[in-house]
């Protein structure tokens, strides 16, 4: 299976090269869309989270943030 590709255009030539990644390339890539899984899904739990302790304690995130000296 091919890799993706990637383009490279040097915009005071105006020359363009599409070429394969390579395969340290695709790694990292494949690791950096991971990493940003993982980081929406800790941002969505995160939200869940203090929603739900918003809730139990019975007030709104603006009175959190009063509480605990937000501006």
């Amino acid at each position: 299976m091919s890799n993706p590709i990637i383009r490279i255009h040097n915009a005071l030539t105006n020359e363009i090269i599409d070429r394969e990644m390579t395969d340290i390339e695709l790694a990292e890539n494949n690791a950096m869309k991971e990493n940003v899984k993982k980081e929406k899904t800790e941002r969505e739990a995160n939200a869940v989270s203090k929603a739900a302790l918003l809730t139990r304690l019975g007030i709104t995130a603006e009175e959190a943030q009063l509480l605990l000296g937000g501006n």
